[in-house]
């Protein structure tokens, strides 16, 4: 039995065949972010639902990926929160079809 191997197309909400794929690949690489900075700040949920804004649940289904009720816009106002510019760049597209991508710089 052969173990085929298929490589990925860098996006695995695309490659899993999942709706909304580019928008599920930004809300969790802007999650990340705000998660990093939360531990780098070693802030408690309650104490990072005070710097956020939002209820302590909210930080609880933020730090575990539960991200189907947060928009792009406030993942990008609690990186704002936590003192960090969040920057769109719009350019001409390499593709017939444009794609959407989100990096993070330290």
């Amino acid at each position: 039995m052969a173990n085929d191997i298929t490589e990925g197309g860098g996006n695995v909400f695309a490659d899993l065949g999942l709706p909304d794929a580019a928008d599920r690949q930004t809300k969790t690489r802007l999650a990340m972010a705000v998660n990093a900075l939360l531990k780098e700040r070693r802030l408690k949920q309650t104490q990072a639902a005070g710097v956020l804004g939002v209820p302590q649940s909210r930080v609880s289904a933020l730090v575990n990926y539960r991200l189907d009720h947060f928009s792009v816009e406030k993942l990008m106002s609690f990186l704002n929160a936590l003192e960090h510019d969040v920057e769109i760049v719009i350019r001409p597209s390499r593709e017939a079809v444009g794609h959407t991508s989100v990096h993070a710089l330290t």
